[in-house]
């Protein structure tokens, strides 16, 4: 398992590189030649359509630096750059400092700008910051194997270079609320406050029904970055990089996976303490019925509804000093861009509570 830990993260090494799709076509090209240069019809038969289809990778790689120079012509960082470990690290940081300083954190491997509408609405009112992970947005790919664990300290990294100062009250929903909830463990000094937008319970992954979407997600996440690496990407200069980040932090959400990173990736009951914590979740499974495909009939469909609904709420036993808000009927999962003004106010709630508090 170690050493195929290693292969996939150095493929995803090299295939998060934006120039690797020359190489890899010039490599192909040459191997069509050699086989031209046998003599033997099949083997010139063989080797023509050998480089040219070389040609037509280096084209569309040719084509993926073209796109991507384009796009950061176009579309420069509107942050700071911050050296973490030797890689940049963007971070958007906007607003007036009244304390504490908001940091938000999307799900999947969305870049900060994801949340862009959430954290311009609540920098008009306080001090909010977006930060994109390594593989994401303008951030650098990064160092391989992505992590949560290692997300969590790039993360405090970052704020730190940018001059950003605690307290924080980090915001993070799905993916990213796990990430938040792994740095308020590690440096609740920092920390005055947490509010998880249906944060990812880890006993979906190592005890829930098999869920063939979440593997898919992970292949598509590699796929796409192929397809970007030789400009099959409808004419998006997205960096290949960003999938390869994602497919390599989503290695953590399979019952194996998780098997290997739990103890330093779950956040388990009372690890906060008595840090404020809300939990922010939707009633019902609206949007996420697909759960539910697979059941075999009624009994096992309840079974599996119930599972989910109550796995939701284990964030609670993280603090003493949780509490449950449920979103708008009729939101899901996706609620943060649903009903952002719902979330702002209750980010903004929290923030004044803390303000109170703090006096």
């Amino acid at each position: 398992m170690r050493r195929d830990g290693r292969v996939a993260n150095s493929l995803f090494a090299l295939l998060s590189r934006d120039w690797a799709g020359v190489p890899v076509a010039l490599v192909a090209a040459g191997v069509g030649g050699g086989l031209v240069g046998v003599g033997a019809a099949w083997a010139v038969a063989l080797g023509g359509l050998t480089v040219a289809f070389g040609a037509v990778l280096l084209s569309g790689a040719v084509r993926h630096l073209v796109l991507v120079a384009r796009e950061g012509r176009e579309n420069p960082p509107p942050g700071r750059l911050v050296d973490v470990g030797g890689h940049r690290m963007h971070v958007l940081a906007e607003g007036e400092d009244g304390g504490p300083t908001v940091v938000w954190m999307p799900g999947g491997h969305a870049p900060g700008e994801d949340f862009r509408e959430l954290h311009t609405m609540l920098a008009a009112r306080t001090r909010s910051v977006l930060v994109d992970r390594f593989g994401s947005g303008w951030s650098d790919v990064g160092p391989f194997p992505r992590t949560t664990a290692g997300e969590a300290e790039e993360l405090l990294a970052a704020l730190d270079g940018a001059g950003e100062r605690a307290p924080f009250v980090f915001v993070g929903h799905s993916f990213g609320g796990l990430l938040v909830a792994n740095v308020a463990r590690r440096r609740p000094d920092l920390v005055a406050g947490l509010v998880l937008l249906d944060p990812t319970p880890l006993e979906a992954i190592a005890f829930a029904p098999p869920n063939r979407q979440l593997a898919g997600m992970r292949r598509g996440f590699l796929l796409t970055a192929v397809r970007q690496l030789f400009g099959v990407n409808r004419g998006s200069g997205g960096r290949s990089g960003q999938g390869c980040a994602a497919a390599s932090i989503f290695a953590e959400l399979s019952p194996s996976g998780l098997a290997g990173v739990g103890w330093e990736t779950v956040v388990y009951d009372g690890d906060l303490g008595d840090l404020p914590l809300v939990l922010v979740i939707p009633r019902d499974l609206t949007g996420g019925e697909t759960v539910l495909a697979g059941a075999r009939d009624a009994v096992e469909a309840e079974r599996i509804s119930r599972f989910y609904l109550r796995s939701r709420v284990r964030y609670l036993a993280a603090s003493t000093a949780a509490r449950l808000v449920h979103t708008p009927e009729g939101t899901g999962h996706d609620f943060p861009h649903e009903v952002p003004e719902f979330v702002v106010g209750v980010v903004e709630d929290l923030v004044r509570e803390l303000r109170v508090i703090s006096r």
